[in-house]
């Protein structure tokens, strides 16, 4: 049983978050929860944000179907970080020039399966 969550227009660069990405790509929700919590970077935060939103939705989902679903037998199946659309902004540069500024967004995608499938 496969559950899917997106969190689109994140405001970090794909390149941060794919980070955070990799070292969660293939592991167990709890070992997960335990990697997001301890990892310093600023990304866990809404990819941690995003796996509990797939473990709800694989829980709903469950319910559903009138299945039991037990969140240790979950692990991360797929993840990703794909660019999103890019915010223009310009910055006062020297001699009375405009530096241009990309802010750049990313949309994570979590898919999370029960083992044995």
């Amino acid at each position: 049983m496969q559950a899917k969550a997106i969190a689109k227009h994140v405001r970090m660069s794909p390149r941060k978050v794919r980070l955070v990405v990799d070292l969660i790509r293939g592991k167990s929700v709890g070992e997960a929860y335990t990697i997001l919590q301890f990892c310093p970077k600023a990304a866990s935060e809404p990819i941690n944000k995003t796996l509990r939103s797939a473990v709800a939705n694989a829980t709903v989902k469950a319910q559903d179907q009138g299945k039991v679903l037990d969140v240790d037998d979950l692990f991360v199946s797929e993840i990703h970080a794909d660019p999103g659309p890019i915010l223009h902004r310009f910055r006062s540069a020297a001699m009375g020039r405009a530096a241009p500024i990309q802010k750049k967004t990313s949309h994570i995608t979590i898919v999370v399966d029960k083992r044995g499938n």
